[in-house]
């Protein structure tokens, strides 16, 4: 007999025997599985923490404790355990549920959390309202390994040892970020897996130092030193929390017992829990990279439609890393760093073919960017690819330690503009807007594949901070055309000559601009269309002569606040030009999940939606000339 039909709330969930939970976790996976098949999804990360979440849910009297998620991706058990198994086959579609946690979705949903290392910080907030308040909930903060090597994680850290408030910190360590794991963290979290037995003998030790209370107290002590040279959980208890573990995250009886316990517990509180990514799904468990963030797939085979289907044109990503490659092969002193993503952000074939010129700093974005201008001051040129909302971190770190002091950094922002299923958390709609305003620096997008070639090679030839934006996917099957060459900085091209209107494009709005023209021209309409490249500096020239011209439509998809389209009218007002100009761009409003196609078509900015904003705003015009 199946369980979960029965399960509409964690409250259903406790009224079951401890005994019947491995059989409900293993109905969950099933649902989580079938349903990411069907979608596309985060399929490795949440099958490993299944059985945690199943415990905690059990354990702790949710939504009144409150159980706090890093990243989500993680958490598509919580959802079905929290009454939207019924809707778990809408998620990430269009009005579905989302593919992370949001308040307005769930009241279990306790913090909102598309990105890493924020659950501390916000589990210890919560902490410390509640004490303000004088309640008694409890507040969990569900921790993966690579979010702990985000410096926010230990920021709280520290804040929260100084506190000392009830706090459970429950680290679900994969043994992976998305990626395999880097950095001193992971050898870490190694070495605490392996040293159960030593952890286990020092306790013993100090119970029997216990029984003599003068110089078993001084012994006592010094093994405490010594401890910390031998046992890295001290790390954590030094910094205030009690420290358990390691425990088996697949083990379900044994994790209730744990948390029971822990759960009485005061003050801060790190309890290690071990899991495997992909649990339960042999492909995923087998490739758990390639299932992190997976498209639509086949169950029984494990391979994505996308895989099975004809041959697509190469993503961007593709071409960036291949491109880099190709430039480093010529000037040794160029290198790549990534923040826990060489598979996303493409640099995976640098880092077997560059090892020594190939950094990956685990999820420390701010780190990463402040490394490179580091490298850069020394006559390196660092290459950064890092997502773009991933970016919005570190912008400080542009300012203050790149452009403020004009180092040569390369920042190559993938995942710019709308990208899709995973929402507003990741789409790169603010980058424009927010790095255009720097001085000194070079803001570029490609309007293709074979451009964003060139762009990079510009990019690194140009020596100044330089960032370069591109979105996700699929290019636009534009063949890649000799070697990567130095565009001129800071001109645009025209591509299409209009003398009603003309459409200044950027980035990958080029394309659909140039169909909207050509749907305009058929009604009449003589458009053209001019790809700008270069945000920053900004083709003034071009600008104006097609601003003489008419009308002028400018296109992009990114935030209309501050982005390209302010920096075209900017420019106008500066020059005393009297143009009229229309500009369409991403809204004051968030953006949510749904194909791209459709996030487009929903924005007006498809080539259908270009044209009828185009010629309504024509029809505009011209009703108020006549009537002047």
């Amino acid at each position: 007999m199946k369980l979960l039909p029965g399960i509409n709330s964690p409250a259903d969930l406790r009224k079951l025997d401890v005994a019947a939970l491995p059989g409900l976790a293993h109905e969950v996976r099933r649902l989580i599985i079938d349903g990411i098949s069907r979608t596309g999804g985060h399929l490795a990360s949440s099958l490993g923490a299944t059985d945690l979440i199943l415990a905690l849910h059990y354990v702790f009297d949710t939504p009144r404790d409150k159980i706090v998620f890093d990243t989500g991706h993680q958490a598509y058990a919580h959802k079905i355990l929290t009454g939207r198994a019924a809707e778990f086959h809408t998620l990430r579609t269009r009005k579905g549920l989302s593919g992370f946690l949001k308040r307005y979705e769930s009241e279990y949903d306790a913090f909102g959390a598309g990105h890493a290392s924020t659950a501390l910080s916000a589990a210890a907030g919560m902490a410390a309202a509640r004490d303000h308040a004088g309640e008694n909930y409890r507040v969990v903060a569900v921790v993966a390994d690579g979010a702990m090597t985000g410096g926010m994680s230990w920021e709280a850290m520290q804040n929260v040892g100084q506190l000392g408030t009830d706090l459970l910190v429950v680290l679900n360590d994969n043994q992976m970020f998305i990626s395999e794991r880097v950095g001193r963290l992971g050898h870490i979290l190694t070495k605490m897996l392996n040293l159960g037995a030593v952890q286990r003998a020092v306790r013993r030790t100090e119970l029997f130092l216990g029984r003599f209370p003068h110089w078993g107290r001084r012994i006592r002590r010094v093994i405490k030193r010594v401890r910390v040279l031998f046992f890295p959980g001290m790390i954590f208890e030094e910094m205030g929390f009690a420290y358990f573990g390691p425990v088996d995250g697949h083990n379900i009886p044994e994790l209730v017992e744990v948390l029971g316990y822990v759960n009485k517990s005061k003050g801060p509180v790190m309890l290690h829990v071990v899991t495997q990514k992909g649990r339960g799904y042999e492909p995923a468990e087998d490739s758990p990279t390639e299932f992190h963030g997976t498209p639509k797939f086949d169950i029984e085979t494990g391979l994505s439609a996308a895989a099975a289907g004809p041959e697509q044109p190469p993503s961007f990503t593709s071409v960036f890393g291949a491109t880099l490659l190709e430039l480093a092969g010529r000037d040794a002193k160029i290198c790549a760093i990534t923040a826990a993503m060489p598979d996303g952000t493409g640099l995976d074939k640098f880092r077997d073919a560059c090892p020594e010129r190939y950094y990956d700093v685990g999820i420390a974005e701010e780190h990463a960017v402040t490394f490179a201008a580091g490298l850069a001051a020394q006559g390196m040129k660092p290459v950064v690819a890092i997502y773009s909302s991933f970016m919005q971190r570190s912008f400080d770190q542009v300012m203050h330690d790149v452009a403020l002091q004009g180092l040569p950094v390369v920042i190559a922002m993938d995942r710019a503009g709308v990208v899709g299923e995973d929402g507003p958390t990741h789409h790169g709609v603010f980058d424009l807007s927010l790095f255009r305003m720097l001085p000194g620096v070079v803001v570029m997008a490609p309007a293709d594949e074979d451009e964003l070639r060139h762009m990079l090679a510009t990019a690194l030839a140009c020596g100044r901070p330089a960032l370069l934006r591109y979105p996700r996917g699929k290019g636009f099957g534009v063949p890649l055309a000799g070697a990567p060459r130095v565009l001129p900085l800071g001109k645009g091209r025209e591509l299409l000559a209009g003398r009603a209107l003309n459409f200044l494009a950027i980035g990958n709005r080029v394309h659909p601009a140039l169909k909207a023209a050509g749907l305009l021209r058929a009604r009449g309409i003589d458009a053209g269309v001019a790809d700008l490249r270069f945000i920053k500096p900004l083709d003034t020239e071009l600008v104006e002569r097609l601003a003489a011209l008419g009308p002028l439509v400018t296109v992009e998809d990114n935030a209309l606040a501050g982005g390209f389209g302010s920096a075209v009218l900017e420019h106008l007002n500066a020059a005393g030009l009297d143009a009229q100009v229309l500009r369409l761009g991403i809204p004051d409003a968030w953006v949510e999940h749904g194909r791209v196609d459709e996030l487009y078509e929903d924005l007006g900015l498809n080539p259908a939606g270009l044209v009828e904003a185009a010629a309504g705003w024509l029809e505009k015009i011209s009703k108020q000339k006549t009537a002047a």
